[in-house]
């Protein structure tokens, strides 16, 4: 395991989560629930901007692995995945919503594992339909963390619930992308 910047970013996202749940759970005294809001969107929104940076690194600065490239997708769905299961335990997001982003990231890594074990991993690459999934999922779940109405006239909740339906869709179209492209392995016409 290359111990780099790009690598380091990754841990500390998977070190976050906890972070991130913990908040919400802090007695009132401790930190008031307009308090945990604001933390915990942004201890979350701090988690995705690492996302985006430990990636940028590693290309920069040549600092690709095989762990790396392993680690960060795993940190991407445990961070989602633990965040989202906060929304709807929080009731700010409803449990169909969560089900169906967190049961794509289950089969998509799963297809991607089967993938890689026929030598097929390209095939399944990361695609630009994946990478809009991430950040709308990414912008909704820190704005239903959020929770609070600090713009006059748009009610955060109500942006926040349509974000995560487009981040729903954005999922399913990604999901339906990465099983067509598998589909000749899936089918046995490869």
């Amino acid at each position: 395991m290359p111990l780099n910047l790009p690598n380091l970013l990754t841990w500390a996202r998977i070190l976050m989560i906890p972070l991130i749940l913990g908040v919400y759970y802090l007695p009132d005294a401790w930190l008031s629930p307009l308090g945990k809001n604001l933390c915990g969107a942004a201890l979350f929104m701090l988690a995705g901007i690492t996302d985006w940076f430990d990636g940028y690194l590693a290309r920069k600065w040549n600092q690709l692995s095989a762990f790396g490239a392993f680690l960060d997708p795993v940190a991407d769905k445990l961070m989602v995945a633990a965040a989202l299961i906060l929304l709807v335990q929080l009731d700010r997001a409803e449990a169909w919503l969560a089900a169906i982003i967190i049961g794509r990231e289950i089969t998509i890594s799963a297809l991607r594992e089967w993938m890689a074990q026929l030598g097929s991993s390209k095939s399944v690459a990361v695609s630009l339909v994946g990478k809009f999934k991430t950040a709308a999922q990414m912008v909704a779940i820190t704005v239903l963390l959020l929770h609070e109405n600090f713009i006059p006239g748009i009610p955060t909740q109500q942006l926040g619930t349509v974000c995560l339906v487009i981040a729903a869709l954005l999922t399913l179209w990604s999901m339906g992308y990465y099983l067509r492209m598998a589909w000749p392995q899936l089918s046995g016409k490869s």
